[in-house]
């Protein structure tokens, strides 16, 4: 039979060359099933099908890679994410202006990192890393140091991240560039850095503002409207949380300083500016940071004597109690880690008492270069003469020894101050020989002060931050149980990416309980 085409208007085949060329392909259009190799359509119902899985997939694989990248405990923020960014940023400033714009950009479409754990113990009721700071319930006794976040571009980010403060600036009254680049150096050998950024800041008025603008956008999302009443509102404590942070169980610190070109000599002018930052900025902040520390800029550090500190903590003091809001800021000052003589400290210490601050930073980047323990290489040798402050896990030890000291000599200077005329050498030996212990956040922290000795300005113990090295869960709780109530950390971060609170924190519930005890 020869081979032909069937026709829907017939009734039999005909041969093909009996039938004229266009009107086979006319045929073979309105017929497709001419040609017996060719496939029956997938009927509609199995494409809907199949397509469904297809979606499912890839929405749950996009989850799965979402949930895992936003994690703090991933690996990649670590051992993926660090060392792209050295590699790509070589200069340390450059990584670190990256390194503050992406968790800006990654915050505002939330898809930063957050720490999702929860760490709990079965023999307690309460979270065992939490700590009463300044009578708000931290969730967490480790903090972000300043000098990460210098304008308060991305406070909320690094709550994100598990600490129960963060510290923004420091922030001068003007604007300032600081000083020429470069200005920081990495150690990758040591995990140190050294700065010399000089207190660059966009000023107080350009902070105050974006605080302004994130405490209304708050309000607003709130519910409790937006402008300048739902701003009072909210820092009046209508929201529930504390009115800097925004943030149940976190506090935010803002550090301020004075203008480089300020003349040291001046103690008028000087007050003038941190009280004027803390006029601007005050009421957006939990706790105020004097810094009188930073080795960056010429004479600050001369200004931690008796007398100057003393007018201006005073100054401060006296402007934050006129703060528009319910309660005022907190007080506190961040103190050199080189002025480490024991007449420095009781001094420092006794004009933190007369101007009634709460609390000290102990302390900030050093001018000394602590010696490695191994061998490093010829060019990071050559970059430890680079002027400016290092900071880095060598530092620890000196941390350490000063939080014990100064927890002695805060404790003993409203003594001392009282009764000039007793010997202070007996204090001194009271302190080290007799002490109680008191429990805090599940931390053994030292009370110096023996209970015969009565506190004449009947002030409550003075207040600890530690910063200085801290990297590990060790010496994190080595630092609470020397006196400290806070751990705070800035280059280990650098180093180890933004999962490393959450490392540390691990770290410390094992050396407590010596068990994992982590629940998602």
């Amino acid at each position: 039979m020869p081979v032909g085409v069937y026709r829907s208007s017939a009734s039999a085949f005909k041969p093909f060359n009996s039938i004229p060329i266009g009107h086979i392909h006319r045929t073979s259009r309105r017929s497709p099933r001419f040609n017996s190799t060719l496939s029956t359509p997938t009927p509609p119902k199995t494409n809907r099908i199949r397509n469904f899985f297809y979606s499912a997939a890839l929405l749950l694989s996009t989850g799965a890679v979402y949930i895992y990248a936003t994690d703090t405990r991933a690996s990649i923020h670590r051992y993926v994410v660090v060392p792209a960014v050295r590699t790509i940023f070589p200069d340390a400033e450059d990584a670190h202006h990256a390194g503050v714009k992406a968790l800006q950009i990654l915050y505002q479409l939330g898809l930063h990192p957050r720490e999702r754990l929860r760490l709990s113990s079965a023999n307690a009721t309460t979270p065992t890393l939490s700590v009463n700071v300044f009578d708000t319930e931290l969730s967490s006794p480790l903090g972000v140091s300043g000098g990460l976040d210098k304008n308060a571009v991305i406070p909320d980010a690094l709550f994100a991240l598990g600490a129960g403060v963060v510290e923004v600036g420091g922030i001068t009254p003007l604007p300032q560039p600081g000083n020429p680049r470069p200005r920081v150096f990495r150690l990758k050998e040591q995990q140190a850095l050294i700065n010399r950024y000089g207190l660059n800041s966009e000023g107080a008025d350009a902070v105050a503002a974006r605080l302004r603008t994130r405490v209304r956008e708050f309000a607003y999302r709130h519910g409790l409207g937006i402008g300048d009443d739902a701003e009072q509102a909210v820092l009046d404590g209508a929201a529930g949380v504390p009115p800097g942070s925004l943030t149940r169980g976190c506090l935010l610190a803002v550090q301020i300083a004075k203008n480089k070109n300020t003349p040291d000599g001046d103690l008028t002018a000087v007050a003038r500016d941190y009280s004027t930052c803390v006029e601007k900025l005050g009421k957006y902040a939990d706790v105020l940071v004097v810094n009188v520390s930073s080795p960056n800029t010429p004479g600050l550090r001369d200004l931690q004597r008796v007398e100057p500190l003393t007018r201006i903590l005073a100054a401060v003091v006296d402007a934050a109690s006129n703060t528009r809001r319910k309660s005022p800021p907190k007080i506190m000052v961040k103190i050199s880690p080189d002025e480490d003589d024991l007449e420095q400290i009781r001094g420092i210490c006794e004009a933190v008492t007369q101007a009634g601050v709460d609390g000290i930073i102990v302390g900030n980047t050093t001018r000394s270069r602590p010696a490695p323990k191994f061998t490093i290489p010829p060019k990071e040798f050559a970059t430890m003469d680079e002027q400016g402050g290092y900071s880095g896990p060598r530092t620890f030890d000196q941390t350490l020894s000063l939080v014990k000291t100064y927890r002695r000599e805060l404790d003993f200077a409203p003594v001392r101050l009282s009764n000039k005329t007793r010997s202070e050498g007996l204090h001194s030996e009271q302190a080290t020989t007799e002490t109680t212990e008191n429990t805090q956040g599940n931390f053994q922290m030292p009370l110096s002060r023996p209970p015969e000795l009565t506190n004449p300005y009947d002030l409550p113990p003075k207040t600890i931050f530690a910063s200085g090295g801290i990297s590990t869960g060790e010496q994190a709780l080595a630092v609470l149980n020397a006196g400290a109530s806070l751990a705070m950390m800035y280059t280990a971060l650098s180093y180890n990416g933004v999962g490393h609170i959450t490392t540390v924190k691990r770290e410390m519930e094992d050396a407590m309980y010596g068990t994992k005890q982590l629940s998602s």
